[in-house]
């Protein structure tokens, strides 16, 4: 056997006692009173913000315990315990690792064990081996904007209501709870508490599989009626503590992927202000009764109109509009009943997207029913595509 063959194998077998050395002593912590973390439980959610074109309604959280795994990370965050562990992986972290040049304390929930199976204090200054850090996975509540922001934005068409609520003026009224797999985030629910019921967004990343454990193991914390917008599938997720009061109702999520197509399109309507605020108000209530409106929303200035000889026929805004974030979904698009059928929406929807992009907005987003088949032909020829489907639901318990 070569020399560097003996050493590797040396190295390999060194390895498997370090594991094994540190299992055992993990349980006989464990096992003589030293316990992990116990649940946590999840604070309500609370304040107000629109969904969709024609939603109404949300979701809330109470609380419950969750378990999780336990599984090696080199750098635990505290927070990210939930529950009781049920399975522990360990490794050792590389300390000669270009990451960990500085080394960095260990934070209140990491679990240190010398490499030799005996307790270890990973502040202690002095020579030691290497310490293995065990950390728990599953349910996790985030609090970092810019953490939330890169996961939406994998498919930021998807994500764009949740985007949108990083704002200042939605953020105090968000909670936002994940599955980490250990390797990094794989879902993401938005409780947004303020209207009542509250809003579940509950829209899976492929596989849809941890979406399904997620609303399984955050089930205990709902309230006793939710509005929820789920991917196809995931009602049963909830059952039997939530059941569906009426059918969900199938919808699409639309994004701008092609701008140039907004050219052509006429220029004929114009931006409407807090000033016209009365005006609007009559208008919805003779062209879209029962949409959620709130007088704010026309302070973005992003709500534009069209207007014939007896004032507004047709009016395009916003759900949400975040230039700090980049992302906007129209909203509130209607047109009077004897003034449809002359491409009014279409054209008053095309300014106002080429309005947003004018701010910098790169991601131009919408929500609309699937059997709506007329406005989602509109918007297709606008340059916008399908980016997923999704039903609107509420539930109550049995």
């Amino acid at each position: 056997m070569r020399a560097e063959d003996s050493c590797l194998h040396w190295k390999a077998k060194v390895a498997k006692c370090v594991a094994e050395l540190s299992d055992q002593r993990l349980r006989h912590l464990w096992s003589s009173g030293v316990r992990e973390a116990g649940p946590i439980p999840l604070a309500r959610v609370g304040d107000k913000r629109e969904l969709a074109d024609d939603e109404c309604g949300a979701a809330d959280l109470e609380e419950g315990a969750v378990e999780a795994a336990l599984v090696v990370r080199k750098d635990p965050e505290a927070g990210d315990l939930r529950g009781a562990a049920d399975r522990c992986v360990l490794g050792v972290t590389d300390r000669d690792a270009q990451q960990h040049e500085q080394p960095r304390a260990a934070d209140a929930d990491d679990l240190a064990v010398h490499a030799d199976g005996g307790p270890g204090d990973p502040l202690d200054d002095g020579a030691h081996g290497p310490i293995l850090y065990a950390r728990r996975v599953g349910v996790v509540e985030l609090r970092d904007r810019d953490v939330i922001a890169r996961f939406c934005r994998r498919r930021p068409a998807v994500h764009a209501y949740a985007l949108g609520d990083l704002d200042d003026f939605f953020w105090p009224h968000t909670r936002w709870l994940a599955w980490d797999g250990g390797d990094g985030l794989e879902q993401l629910v938005l409780l947004y508490d303020e209207p009542d019921p509250p809003v579940l967004l509950a829209l899976a990343e492929p596989p849809a599989e941890r979406m399904e454990e997620l609303l399984e193991a955050i089930d205990g914390e709902l309230p006793a009626s939710v509005y929820a917008h789920l991917s196809p599938g995931l009602v049963g997720s909830l059952a039997p503590g939530l059941v569906p009061t009426s059918p969900p109702v199938a919808h699409r999520k639309l994004g701008l992927v092609d701008p140039t197509r907004l050219d052509g399109h006429g220029d004929s309507a114009a931006p409407l202000g807090p000033q016209d605020l009365d005006e609007v108000l009559a208008f919805y209530e003779r062209a879209y009764p029962g949409t959620w409106f709130e007088p704010r929303m026309l302070e973005t200035c992003r709500y534009v109109g069209i207007r014939e000889a007896d004032g507004l026929v047709c009016v395009a805004g916003v759900h949400v509009w975040s230039p700090e974030w980049r992302v906007a979904a129209l909203g509130n698009v209607a047109t009077l009943p004897d003034a449809r059928g002359r491409g009014l929406a279409t054209a008053a929807c095309a300014d106002l997207c080429r309005r947003l992009l004018e701010d910098g907005i790169d991601v131009i987003a919408l929500n609309v029913r699937a059997d709506n088949t007329a406005a989602i032909h509109a918007y297709e020829r606008l340059g916008f595509a399908q980016a997923a489907d999704y039903v609107e639901v509420p539930l109550s318990r049995a």
